[in-house]
């Protein structure tokens, strides 16, 4: 077996980590966090907990109608995509 086999693998999946963390950042065009957080709250809900970039969108956790709930919004008007109950 190749010794320098095991130390090219951890070089390319540190590489893929690196881009992957990257790429959970917001864009350049899309909504500041706060303007999103409060569309968020005008849409009925009374908590925002977590906001994050995340494959796209914006995705967070909070409380609508008293219960744990999990969202996505639009990255460039902050409208919401979909918002389900967490469990």
């Amino acid at each position: 077996m190749n010794r320098s086999a095991p130390v090219v693998l951890a070089v390319v999946l540190s590489a893929v980590a690196v881009s992957v963390a990257r790429a959970d950042r917001p864009g350049a065009d899309w909504m500041p966090i706060q303007q999103v957080v409060e569309k968020v709250l005008k849409s009925g809900f009374t908590l925002v907990s977590k906001i994050e970039a995340d494959d796209g969108r914006w995705e967070g956790e909070g409380i609508k109608d008293g219960q744990k709930m999990k969202f996505h919004a639009d990255p460039k008007t902050g409208e919401l995509i979909s918002a389900r109950p967490d469990r």
